[in-house]
């Protein structure tokens, strides 16, 4: 991955702001607020507007629905996830309400939403880790998800922590510079 280059085009600074972390203060986040995440992905766009994602969420503060999400996730992932004060799995519904038919474009627009609460966090002093190692046969087996629906990933959402409490190899990641790809190396104006 080339770094990036020293002509930057104007950017929102809360999009430059946004984190995948895993170093979470367990602070606790307020009612409030986890109810401004799930707004902000009412206002995503959708195919059809079918807006297909369903959240289910648990904070710290209900142990039992948290720790059935913790054993959901990988072991890699328990190892920084345990500080995170709110868990999040989000779902995508198969099919189009007013169609009766497949929804390609579920996935899709489910991760436009997840993208809208990324940012409403990073909003907020909060930031997000969306994480796709976990284990997909317990997640729907643990919330009794219904056919209907595709998992998409969990979500662990905090106040940033200090990357001091994370194991070594970990806090170096943390800590490392961000690192993007130069829009030459996605973008085209031809065809391939």
């Amino acid at each position: 991955m080339e770094k990036s280059s020293s002509i930057e085009h104007p950017v929102l600074e809360l999009i430059k702001k946004r984190r995948s972390i895993r170093a979470f203060s367990n602070e606790p986040i307020a009612a409030d607020k986890i109810c401004s995440l799930f707004e902000a992905t009412r206002w995503a766009p959708s195919s059809s507007n079918e807006q297909p994602w369903v959240y289910i969420y648990a904070t710290q503060e209900q142990p039992e629905l948290w720790n059935k999400m913790f054993e959901c996730l990988n072991e890699g992932n328990k190892i920084w996830v345990k500080d995170a004060p709110l868990l999040i799995l989000s779902l995508a519904r198969k099919e189009f309400t007013t169609y009766g038919s497949a929804n390609a474009h579920a996935m899709y627009d489910l991760g436009g939403a997840n993208s809208f609460l990324s940012l409403q966090a990073v909003e907020m002093g909060l930031q997000v880790r969306q994480m796709a190692g976990f284990n997909h046969l317990k997640a729907v087996e643990s919330f009794n998800i219904p056919n209907l629906y595709d998992v998409g990933v969990f979500i662990a959402v905090g106040y940033p922590g200090d990357p001091d409490n994370l194991p070594e190899k970990l806090k170096q990641r943390e800590l490392a510079p961000r690192e993007r790809f130069l829009q030459q190396e996605f973008v085209m104006n031809k065809p391939f």
